[in-house]
């Protein structure tokens, strides 16, 4: 045998699909399982779709990552003039349930009630000594003043910064989720 003969003897290759009918295929694949996922995500909470997918590639469910994104606030109103060292209301609260109870109609709306102290050694708490348990106790004289709205839409917080003795009640838009 001949050199050139060697080179014609190599055996026929067998018959194989294009390279481009391979990619095709698989491009209609992803294309059919993205529209499988749309379909199925309709009855689905966002939140709990996205929380599965990042628990699936490691991450930390979204409740962990960060708080809520905190209510808008849109006005406010506050309880003026305690007494040092007392959380007793100093007035009738009237104008401020009756300003409450109509901003509350709402259903998008949440209250949130803030105690704050002067800073001054004789505006503290005197079983503990402590200012924030004092404004914390104040906050929840006032929010026990609003006995007209639902609990679920008032929150109790503190304020650290020295101020002037008195509860700010804060009206803010929560958002247009589920109703409370």
């Amino acid at each position: 045998m001949s050199s050139d003969a060697a080179l014609d003897d190599f055996p026929a290759a067998p018959p194989t699909r294009p390279l481009w009918l391979i990619t095709l295929a698989d491009l209609a694949l992803l294309l059919v399982g993205f529209f499988v996922l749309l379909q199925a995500n309709q009855k689905l909470d966002p939140h709990a779709l996205a929380d599965g997918l990042r628990q699936g590639f490691g991450g930390a469910p979204r409740a962990a990552l960060a708080p809520a994104p905190a209510a808008m606030p849109l006005a406010a109103n506050a309880l003026r003039d305690f007494a040092p060292g007392s959380a007793a209301l100093p007035a009738a609260p009237d104008a401020l349930v009756a300003w409450a109870k109509d901003a509350v109609r709402d259903p998008r709306v949440m209250l949130t009630v803030t105690g704050a102290v002067d800073g001054s050694v004789a505006d503290v708490d005197r079983a503990s000594g402590s200012g924030v348990v004092l404004a914390t106790d104040r906050a929840r004289a006032v929010a026990a003043a609003l006995d007209t709205v639902a609990p679920g839409r008032i929150l109790v917080s503190t304020t650290n910064r020295p101020g002037p003795r008195q509860v700010t009640v804060t009206l803010a838009f929560a958002g247009e989720g589920k109703s409370r």
